[in-house]
């Protein structure tokens, strides 16, 4: 059984009195430690699927389940406990007013989870950062280890399954790769499942065992992780996106100097 399973997914908006159908009809299953990709352009819908899974984008057609069960609305803290999001932006999804510990230390304190310092300090670790860092505010921190600690954020109730939207598409290209390549160990270390979001088909080539490819928010093919390094795919538009990453691809992330 497949940990996500969305089925015939529409999600419609209204924008200055029009109709806009960001996603059409979209269906997917992600397995238990698996990564999915979805990759496309501004606009493709990729982005709005992860939002309407979170229940942050109006679902008007289809279905969501996680571990075979429907997603309530709203979601609550049972969701919440499986399911967490990292946002594009490591800046703008901090407080700036809040301390690293309580950034990180408040999940548990709405699900009554005991242990706190322990449990940050570990967090912390889990993500390439001293425990010291606990005190800083996001402005005292890089883009890069700000995103390390949304990481931490996400995976302080433990959850099975990460929903990544761009989560390296802020940073440098030299502190993406070592983001990137954390994620990869987190995902082999904890059992995690990604669902990922990209516009940049060399991150999702480093990332994903699967990749879906969407175009004004309808599926345009679905690619294994071998075709898509061979360059077997079928549609003229998802071979130029390949073509325009192909040099990236080729590179890819490489594990920073120790």
């Amino acid at each position: 059984m497949a940990l996500i399973e969305i089925e015939n997914l529409s999600v419609t908006f209204r924008a200055k009195g029009q109709e806009v159908r960001a996603v059409r009809d979209v269906s997917l299953s992600v397995g238990a430690q698996e990564s999915y990709g979805l990759v496309g352009e501004s606009g493709s819908g990729k982005s709005t699927i992860l939002r309407a899974i979170c229940g942050m984008a109006p679902v008007t057609g289809g279905t969501i389940r996680i571990g075979g069960q429907p997603v309530p609305t709203p979601r609550g803290r049972a969701f919440s406990a499986q399911v967490q999001m990292v946002f594009q932006d490591p800046y703008a999804s901090l407080h700036p007013r809040h301390t690293i510990d309580r950034t990180l230390s408040e999940p548990l304190a709405i699900h009554g989870i005991g242990d706190r310092d322990a449990r940050v300090v570990q967090a912390l670790t889990d993500v390439g950062l001293p425990p010291a860092f606990r005190f800083r505010y996001p402005h005292q921190l890089s883009g890069g280890q700000r995103q390390r600690v949304a990481i931490a954020r996400a995976l302080m109730l433990r959850p099975r399954i990460l929903l990544l939207d761009e989560p390296t598409s802020a940073l440098d290209a030299s502190v993406q790769a070592e983001v990137l390549n954390l994620l990869n160990r987190l995902r082999a270390e904890q059992g995690l499942t990604f669902l990922m979001v990209s516009h940049d088909l060399a991150v999702i080539d480093h990332m994903c065992d699967r990749i879906m490819v969407l175009q004004h928010g309808r599926t345009v093919e679905e690619i294994a992780h071998a075709d898509l390094a061979a360059a077997r795919m079928t549609t003229a538009y998802a071979r130029s996106l390949f073509e325009a990453s192909a040099d990236r691809m080729l590179d890819g992330p490489v594990e920073p100097a120790r």
